[in-house]
């Protein structure tokens, strides 16, 4: 299912999302958003029924409960800096899709802008370098986001994968206190085991060979049940945290990664050298 538009329900779950943690009355929603109660009521209704976990109380009105963790435009949102670089990128999100770097692609070849992040609960046809499998199972962070060459300073391709595998270990370690490292080309691991896989792309003009766009692939363990995995994997990978622990929401951990890649305009050859003695092994 793809997730865009400014539905009511959507608009009801942005403004929950940026309430998290406190009760908004539905007089409040009503007013704020222009719709009617019994709308707001409606909305609510529906968003349960999409497994949302939305607590009701006379008096006080809705929130969401602690332990939602729903992949959602609204939620990931809620969670970037409006002054960020990525605050105006475009999300679309997908409960099962093949692949994000495909319809990245897709998207990309059709023009779609910089920062465009595509996301999915999970992957039908995830692959990882030289079209190896990457097994992407419910529990795991699937994003795909759109760069375009005009955005990088880099004179060295290398130097976009360094920097993204950089930025995605600074967040999970700024959000989770999980300290990963690199370790081959676009490998992220946690105690000898992987946690995360890089994938970047890229497509060219023929007859001039000019770069056109990038396409940044990135799968994050969040929270899957590694028994789930095949037998031949299930002792080479791990996860952030086991099924339905985690300290942070997807969410959370998405805007991050995203707010982290968009800066690459703002990088600079020696920080990326750096910082990545931080994190290489």
């Amino acid at each position: 299912m793809l997730t865009q538009g400014v539905r009511t329900i959507d608009k009801v779950l942005a403004m929950l999302e940026n309430s998290r943690g406190d009760f908004v009355s539905g007089a409040e929603m009503a007013s704020g958003l222009g719709i009617s109660r019994n709308a707001i009521w409606k909305a609510i209704k529906e968003l349960k029924v999409q497994g949302y976990s939305i607590e009701s109380v006379t008096n006080k009105g809705y929130r969401l409960s602690k332990d939602n963790d729903i992949i959602s435009a609204e939620g990931i949102k809620s969670f970037i800096n409006p002054d960020s670089i990525c605050a105006s990128s475009k999300l679309l999100i997908y409960d099962s899709i093949d692949s994000t770097n495909d319809k990245a692609k897709e998207l990309a070849f059709r023009g779609a802008d910089h920062g465009t992040c595509i996301v999915a609960t999970k992957q039908d046809g995830g692959r990882g370098r030289r079209d190896h499998l990457f097994f992407s199972p419910e529990g795991g962070i699937y994003m795909s986001v759109i760069l375009m060459p005009d955005k990088i300073p880099f004179s060295r391709n290398v130097l976009i994968t360094q920097y993204i595998g950089i930025s995605v270990c600074e967040t999970i370690k700024e959000l989770t206190g999980i300290c990963p490292y690199i370790q081959g080309i676009n490998d992220l691991y946690v105690n000898d085991r992987k946690i995360c896989g890089i994938l970047i792309e890229s497509g060219s003009e023929f007859d001039s060979d000019t770069l056109q766009w990038i396409v940044v692939g990135i799968g994050i363990n969040f929270d899957p049940d590694i028994k789930e995995f095949p037998v031949e994997l299930q002792d080479i990978v791990t996860s952030l945290f086991k099924p339905g622990e985690g300290t942070i929401s997807k969410n959370e951990l998405i805007a991050g990664v995203l707010e982290k890649v968009c800066q690459i305009e703002k990088a600079d050859e020696s920080s990326v050298q750096n910082r990545l003695s931080t994190y290489r092994r």
